[in-house]
């Protein structure tokens, strides 16, 4: 049986427990698993985040396409990738030409300052991307993580 002192005495372990984060080769693996390994295109994705993050727990970021949304040529799907946070995956979305416009807007919580990279494939089977780098002051994602 585990004793009050046995337990007291390895609570300075779980300082050293740092949580999952994923890296920059688990995000490119991701990254090629969502696109099939398709050939991805830089540019007509637009990326709005500060440069500058307060607080990594609520991140507003919005992304936007260069298209089209009409039924012939729209945009398809729009991702969202990191390479720091416990998983690289951020958000998926699916998109019609209802949707009007080829823009998404959402919040999402990033562990650390790292590269993020939105995706949109269009109608036509073509991959786009854009990549940006955003520092953190106060990160998220990292409940146990030492200071």
């Amino acid at each position: 049986m585990t004793t009050r002192r046995q337990l007291l005495a390895a609570l300075p372990l779980l300082a050293l427990v740092r949580p999952a984060a994923a890296t920059p080769a688990e995000m490119t693996a991701a990254i090629a698993a969502y696109t099939s390994n398709a050939n991805i295109q830089r540019g007509r994705v637009e990326i709005d985040i500060a440069q500058l993050i307060d607080n990594g727990n609520a991140v507003p970021i919005t992304v936007r396409v260069d298209s089209p949304m009409t039924g012939q040529a729209h945009v398809t799907d729009i991702a969202i990738f990191n390479e720091k946070n416990p998983l690289p995956d951020v958000v998926r979305f699916k998109l019609t030409p209802l949707a009007g416009k080829p823009e998404i807007s959402t919040r999402i919580r990033l562990a650390t300052s790292q590269t993020l990279t939105a995706l949109a494939r269009t109608s036509d089977g073509q991959w786009w991307q854009q990549t940006v780098d955003v520092i953190v002051a106060l990160a998220a994602c990292v409940e146990g993580e030492p200071i």
